[in-house]
Formats: C-alpha cells, sequence, structure tokens
C-alpha cells in the first residue's frame, strides 16, 4: 500500500494502492483499518461520492480485490457553530494533538439542551484559535467527560486521529481514570470491584441507578482511611457511564459526601459539592505510544475537609505514593472482589 498526500483546489486527497491481502475486505472497512477516521464518517465520505476506486464513485459495500487505486478527498473542515468564550482554563498540559485540562466545578463539558454556552468546549474554541478537523468538523474531541460539579484531569483531542486513539483506550481500559472520594460509613473491605449495570432511573429522569437492563459498570475502590463518620477512598473507572460512582456508591450504601442527587444526608465540612475529584489520567500518546500521567489536587475545599479530618494534603499536592492507579496497565480488573454492602 501507498499513501501520499496531494492538493487539489485546496483539499488534501490520500492516495491508497490496496494490497493483495486486503482482497475480500470491504471498502469502508478498510479505509478505517488504514485511516484515522471513523467508520461513520468514511461512509458519509463514500455517499458524497468523495472515494473514488480506479476513477469511478463506490458504494460502502464494495469488495475489493487488491491493486486497486483509491483516491479520498479530504473536504474542508466545517467551523461548529459554537462561540468562543474566555473562560479560564487550568491546561497543564498542550501539544498538537491533545491537551490535558484539570476542570474546575461548575463547569459542564459539553454544550447540550440548557447549556449551549459557558461550557468547557466554549472556552477550549477560545482557548484554541483554530481547531483542526475531526470528522469534519473544526472543533475539540471529547473523549470523556466529568459531571459538572466534579472535578479534576480530563484528555482533549485536537486531531481525527487523536480522537481515535483516545476513545479506542478508554474502551479497551488501556487509558487509566484514577478519581478521590470521601464517602459516608466504613466499607468493611479494604478494597472491591462494583459490577453493577446502570441506566437511567426509572421515576426519576434525572438521576442514573443500578438496573437490570442497564449498561455494564464496573467500579474499582480502594480505601485510603477510614474516619469515624466516613472513608477516603481512591476509585478507578473501569467503563464510562453516566454518573457512575455516585451511582455506584450510592448502590453500595457509600454515597459521596456532599451528593445533592444521590446522597440522603446533609452536606457537612464546607463542601462546595460532591466530594469527587477526577486526580490520576494516564493514557498512551497517539502518536509517540508513550505512556504519559498526570494528577491534579483535589479543590481546596475538598481539602479543608482533609484536613478538619486528621490528613492534610502535602504541600505542593504531592501526596504519599499509594494514591496510584488500583488496576495497572497489565492487571485484570476480576483480581477484585465484589463489595458485601
Amino acid at each position: 500500500m501507498e499513501l501520499h498526500d496531494q492538493e487539489s483546489e485546496g483539499r488534501e486527497i490520500l492516495r491508497f494502492v490496496v494490497p493483495a491481502e486486503a482482497s475480500g475486505e470491504r471498502l469502508d472497512k478498510w479505509l478505517t483499518s488504514v485511516t484515522d477516521m471513523t467508520r461513520s464518517h468514511i461512509q458519509l465520505l463514500l455517499k458524497e461520492e468523495l472515494v473514488t476506486v480506479n476513477d469511478l464513485a463506490k458504494p460502502a459495500r464494495t469488495v475489493l480485490k487488491g491493486g486497486e487505486e483509491i483516491l479520498l478527498i479530504l473536504p474542508e473542515p466545517e467551523p461548529l457553530e459554537l462561540l468562543p468564550e474566555d473562560i479560564p482554563l487550568d491546561v497543564v498540559y498542550e501539544d498538537d494533538q491533545l491537551l490535558v485540562v484539570n476542570k474546575q466545578r461548575n463547569l459542564v463539558v459539553h454544550p447540550a439542551v440548557g447549556n449551549w454556552t459557558g461550557t468547557l468546549v466554549n472556552g477550549l474554541m477560545a482557548h484554541c484559535k483554530v481547531w483542526p478537523g475531526i470528522n469534519g468538523t473544526m472543533r475539540p474531541g471529547i473523549v470523556h467527560r466529568l459531571d459538572k460539579d466534579t472535578s479534576g484531569l480530563l484528555v482533549v483531542a485536537k486531531t481525527e486521529r487523536a480522537q481515535n486513539s483516545l476513545s479506542q483506550q478508554i474502551k479497551d481500559r488501556t487509558a487509566k481514570r484514577m478519581y478521590l472520594a470521601l464517602t459516608w460509613a466504613n466499607f468493611k473491605e479494604e478494597s472491591g470491584l462494583i459490577n453493577a449495570p446502570i441506566g437511567r432511573h426509572p421515576i426519576n429522569r434525572l438521576k442514573m441507578a443500578v438496573v437490570a437492563n442497564g449498561r455494564q459498570a464496573q467500579t474499582a475502590y480502594s480505601v485510603l482511611q477510614h474516619f469515624p463518620q466516613m472513608d477516603f477512598l481512591k476509585v478507578q473507572l473501569l467503563t464510562g457511564r453516566t454518573h457512575q460512582i455516585r451511582v455506584h456508591m450510592a448502590y453500595a450504601h457509600h454515597p459521596v459526601v456532599g451528593d445533592p442527587l444521590y446522597s440522603t444526608k446533609e452536606q457537612h465540612w464546607g463542601l462546595e459539592a460532591q466530594a469527587l475529584h477526577a486526580y490520576r489520567l494516564g493514557f498512551f500518546h497517539p502518536l509517540s505510544k508513550e505512556w504519559m500521567e498526570f494528577t491534579a489536587a483535589p479543590p481546596q475545599d475538598f481539602q479543608n475537609v482533609l484536613k478538619k479530618l486528621g490528613r492534610p494534603w502535602a504541600e505542593g499536592g504531592q501526596e504519599d505514593a499509594n494514591i496510584d492507579f488500583i488496576i495497572g496497565r497489565d492487571s485484570n480488573p476480576t483480581d477484585h472482589q465484589s463489595p458485601g454492602a
């Protein structure tokens, strides 16, 4: 296979020669395997006749024989109808493929009904004046999210290649996301794996819940320290369902302290929101394949509670070494026992 870039009327053209070993494969599936594009995006380009096989437009279902010359015309990315907004962002790392931001509380990640402005994406549009195209649109690539009132680390893709790589790493569980949380009462076990499906709450549609017909959800936890009224936990996501940690902790009868939706206890200790913070994030860089890892200290009110409990956060954010991933890159999540709750 040969691949090189050309220019035609300001648009980039990719040229491929199909190798013999690709004989029998579908056109759309093969192009997905050799580009940084999603299959749905490839199918859209085929439908718009921006792909030719031996100078002829062909449908996605075309079966390759080997030896064909394929030209793929990349359309100019269309601007996304989002207003850039001057929102202060704590960007902890950035290169031409991605950036990592330490998201503050009270910030919605992505525009949606009820929050078309004032989101992280609006702030990112202002932070980086020109975004490369992702699925034909100039926009940041959101590959995972944090709840509005959950603080901490979040990686954002700047290119389609980064978007696809990071999304796949999250799907394959090679990307690692670890949180710090304060939860009510004390776990009997020092560590465990909560494996319970999550879906929309059958009555309160604003909430999620553990339901029989929900999507698979797995949350690993480990107790960092027991206190008389609560536990200080590190929690690792193995899947990424809406409100997952908050739902699983409430299901285990240890709701997150300060959670207004899933905890029936009053908010104490001067917390401004739920005591849940995305502390550590690790992934392989989409281009270099180098393992990258970042940490961010919890918000000041979270630290204040820890200090009142007798566990002050170390100066400079350098905490003890056991606040590390529960499940490493080569570990099996089934090694952890399910909680007795």
